[in-house]
């Protein structure tokens, strides 16, 4: 029996110094994660727990009065004679009249947000959404290439400054076009007009077609000189319209 309490007393010691390790491990070091949700990139970070201390003013001491001396009398022969009193003229007052005192009204007091740690909605905000463009414009034929590309960089930064904490994020983007036709093509290219696009397609049949493109923000956050992946994802759709028509048949003879 002696064996086994001694190894009961050992995984007790050491699951306390696990779980106060654990416990210690955002005091003296920031916390930091950066991660998905809702389709919103979110930056989280901890760093021990902020406290705000408030001093407490003391009670203002009570005024000491001292005694005033007693003056000693003065001998009658000493006191000086009494004048003659002499009767005064009226004095008339005028009447002043008050002018009414408007009221301002008080002005209602703004309590101010009190920002949280939690940032979701200011890397939500920056990241872009792309436009759609095609070439030629203006009702494109069948069986000729149309060419496609959106308006995004190929690479997205950001720095954010949180409790004291200085993180780099870095986006990359990738795309997939969906034709309107069924046919699909991804890539990482943001694509460009003729001659140089690599994004085109070919329409078999004339008619109106949605294109589609599911942009895919995936990258990688810098804290401390740590290079960490960002957990998940943020997909933005783009829409655009085009319209496919047939050329006029001409016969030469």
């Amino acid at each position: 029996m002696k064996p086994l309490i001694i190894c009961l007393s050992i995984i007790l010691f050491l699951g306390e110094s696990t779980s106060s390790a654990i416990a210690n491990d955002c005091k003296e070091t920031a916390c930091v994660n950066v991660y998905t949700e809702n389709n919103q990139i979110i930056i989280e970070a901890r760093k021990g727990d902020k406290t705000v201390k408030k001093t407490i003013a003391q009670s203002p001491k009570k005024p000491v009065i001292k005694a005033k001396p007693t003056k000693k009398p003065i001998p009658f022969f000493l006191l000086p004679e009494p004048k003659k009193s002499v009767a005064k003229k009226p004095i008339i007052k005028k009447q002043v009249v008050k002018k009414p005192v408007v009221k301002k009204p008080a002005k209602p007091r703004v309590k101010k947000a009190v920002t949280k740690v939690n940032l979701s909605d200011r890397l939500t905000k920056l990241v872009p959404t792309a436009g759609v463009a095609y070439q030629p414009e203006f009702e494109p034929l069948v069986n000729v290439p149309v060419y496609f590309w959106c308006d995004l960089p190929e690479l997205f930064q950001s720095r954010v400054e949180i409790i004291g904490e200085i993180i780099d994020v870095t986006l990359r983007p990738s795309y997939v076009w969906s034709f309107g036709d069924g046919s699909t093509f991804t890539t990482t290219e943001s694509g460009a007009p003729y001659p140089h696009g690599l994004i085109h397609h070919n329409y078999s049949r004339p008619g109106a077609y949605v294109v589609t493109l599911a942009t895919t923000w995936n990258g990688t956050y810098t804290h401390n000189a740590q290079l960490r992946a960002v957990t998940g994802k943020v997909v933005k759709i783009s829409i655009a319209g085009i319209n496919i028509v047939t050329a006029p048949t001409t016969f030469k003879g």
